[in-house]
């Protein structure tokens, strides 16, 4: 069955991640945990299916304040297929050099902050400006995407360099380079990608790590609560503390 062959690809990949990305994710959520506990951001950033990783995060249950998406419209909805805000719109502005240039313009930075982009191929314009101009701004900057396969491609940036270059901290998503994994009889092009499984399972593993950090440091994560459980009369409470500490660090407090 392909339903089956797509599982265990994505086990495989759960697996090698588990076997090669536990190091790397400690050093990346100890980044993280760093500008968190001095009262600044993680900022999110990704394009196409990378945009997953990001509203996965936060706002979410079991989510906590401290990440911040930045998630561009035209980089993320695309779902009309064609016609306004399609495809053919969205591959040619992740691949415009220049236009996460002028993404970063629209934000309020500090040196304290960390950039985490997500890129399953690496390759790609506005991940690269994003990360260029964090790390002139002094910000660390982690690349989470599918390295090793990365090798040996020709960037699109002018830099010469992949987000895996420019990056001071990656981890590999061990996703292979053509995202899908399962060969479909009479065709060329597989089915059942496997990037998104991967870069959710990173998220959660370092997030948690990111959580696990700071709570054995004393400092007070405000948890995003589940305000479906019967009986829970604190949810709303905890969901406006919540909210009310994201709007203070927006506001720069």
């Amino acid at each position: 069955m392909l339903a089956k062959q797509w599982l265990n690809n994505a086990r495989d990949v759960m697996s090698r991640i588990e076997d090669t990305q536990m190091e790397n994710i400690r050093k990346t959520a100890e980044v993280m945990a760093d500008s968190i506990e001095a009262g600044r951001w993680v900022h999110t950033f990704g394009c196409g299916h990378a945009t997953i990783p990001i509203e996965e995060m936060y706002p979410r249950i079991g989510g906590f304040v401290g990440f911040h998406p930045m998630i561009e419209l035209p980089l993320t909805f695309f779902t009309r297929i064609t016609g306004e805000m399609g495809v053919h719109q969205f591959l040619f502005l992740e691949r415009m050099e220049g236009y996460g240039v002028e993404i970063m313009k629209g934000y309020n930075f500090d040196p304290k902050d960390t950039m985490w982009v997500f890129s399953h191929s690496g390759i790609n314009n506005v991940n690269i400006d994003v990360a260029l101009e964090a790390k002139k701004k002094g910000m660390k900057v982690i690349a989470f995407g599918s390295a090793a396969e990365a090798k040996g491609k020709q960037t699109r940036h002018s830099s010469g360099k992949t987000i895996f270059d420019v990056a001071d901290l990656v981890v590999d998503t061990c996703a292979p380079a053509g995202d899908a994994s399962v060969p479909l009889k009479n065709h060329q092009d597989k089915i059942g990608p496997v990037s998104t499984m991967a870069f959710i399972t990173c998220v959660w593993m370092t997030v948690t790590t990111v959580a696990e950090i700071l709570a054995d440091r004393g400092v007070k994560l405000h948890i995003h609560p589940s305000h479906n459980v019967p009986g829970d009369t604190t949810a709303k409470e905890r969901l406006e503390g919540c909210l009310t500490e994201y709007k203070r660090r927006v506001a720069g407090v």
